[in-house]
């Protein structure tokens, strides 16, 4: 028996007596006393050491923040005609992938090209690498009844319409419930969900959008909304396009002789600014993942949701989900890759051969060999 186990013993005999044999008015005072005596000799750890006691703490919970983003988004385009648009109006157009959009504390995507009717269609020089897209403006019903939260207008074509595009596109969006940004107009925005500040930036390297290539602007703008909010996203649409610019270089990139921007530079520019989460689009593939002082970048999430304008062969035909867990602060906890492919003529739907959860594997490997990431078969991602 321990001494401690003793001495309690002894003090509720105490209290026993000094209840049944006092007739005092304050008798009741002694039994209080007597109590009060018991908890001073258990709380007592000066006086008492117990040796068999186990001394336990518990971990203070970490609250856990789930944040999902996809690539590029195109749900169908009336021009020229209504006949590039899907069928049901769109409205079935994410039952495929619903679940894992709807899941999540925030939800994102790149909205390639305008919404709503406005502006002129850009003239083409070469129709081969010229499309035009426009959605009807109540597609964005679709995005919100998906679930999405905030999409980007910072891609080459969301000016496919001029300004007149744009205006038409912020108009939209305005009233939609959606949040956005990318524009030279509105560069970035804050926003409130489930009690959590966010800030995001979005940005290109193409007329009408804030120019990904303003490095030290961009740093300026994330540690700016660094400073007043709990995360803060950043999206760039940038790098060369397709199937045989699926690896990540660390230098700019140029394509049909312009320069897309250095995507390396940038994501990295951003995070030491202060931003927690980098969403890559715009090479029509997958590319790698990387983490980086604890924050998580994925250089290209490749096509999405891309009806009918786009080629969707090999590689530009999947494209993941990738849904990150991470704290308050924005740090990586885990994250996971929920594989894609579209259909048809572009409709997303889960891949059960998880082609994109393996290019991404093979791409992260060879391009970021010193990542602290392990990216497993079903596409979980881990610390290493």
């Amino acid at each position: 028996m321990t001494s401690k186990l003793y001495i309690l013993y002894i003090l509720i005999a105490l209290t026993i007596s000094y209840t049944l044999t006092s007739c005092s008015s304050d008798g009741s005072n002694h039994s209080l006393k007597a109590q009060s005596a018991i908890a001073g000799a258990l709380n007592s750890d000066s006086s008492i050491v117990d040796t068999n006691k186990v001394v336990t703490q518990d971990t203070p919970k970490v609250e856990t923040i789930t944040i999902v983003g996809v690539g590029d988004i195109m749900m169908g385009t009336n021009y020229p005609s209504k006949r590039h648009l899907p069928p049901h109006d769109g409205k079935k157009i994410f039952d495929g992938v619903l679940a894992h959009l709807s899941n999540a504390d925030l939800t994102f995507g790149n909205l390639e090209g305008v919404i709503g009717d406005g502006g002129r269609a850009k003239s083409c020089n070469d129709p081969k690498y010229c499309y035009t897209f426009r959605m009807p403006g109540h597609y964005t019903n679709h995005l919100t009844n998906a679930g999405f939260d905030v999409v980007s207008i910072a891609n080459n074509h969301a000016n496919d319409f001029g300004s007149g595009g744009r205006k038409a596109s912020a108009a939209v969006l305005d009233t939609s419930g959606l949040a956005y940004a990318g524009s030279i107009s509105k560069p970035y925005t804050t926003f409130e969900l489930g009690g959590v500040t966010y800030g995001f930036l979005a940005a290109a390297p193409n007329s009408g959008c804030f120019n990904m290539k303003e490095y030290s602007k961009a740093a300026e703008y994330v540690a700016m909304l660094d400073s007043i909010c709990d995360i803060v996203i950043v999206s760039f649409h940038a790098g060369a396009e397709g199937t045989k610019h699926r690896h990540t270089p660390r230098r700019d990139e140029t394509f049909l002789g312009y320069n897309r921007g250095n995507v390396y530079k940038f994501a990295h520019k951003c995070i030491d600014a202060g931003a927690d989460i980098l969403f890559g689009h715009g090479p029509h593939v997958t590319r790698a993942v990387e983490l980086y002082k604890d924050r998580f970048i994925t250089y290209s999430m490749g096509n999405f949701c891309t009806y009918d304008k786009f080629s969707l062969k090999g590689s530009k035909g999947v494209g993941p989900i990738v849904k990150l867990e991470v704290d308050k602060e924005g740090k990586f906890l885990s994250g996971e890759l929920v594989a894609t492919k579209q259909i048809d003529r572009g409709i997303p739907v889960l891949d059960t051969t998880n082609k994109v959860i393996n290019e991404v594997i093979e791409l992260t490997k060879a391009d970021f060999p010193e990542s602290p990431l392990e990216i497993t078969e079903d596409g979980k991602i881990l610390r290493k």
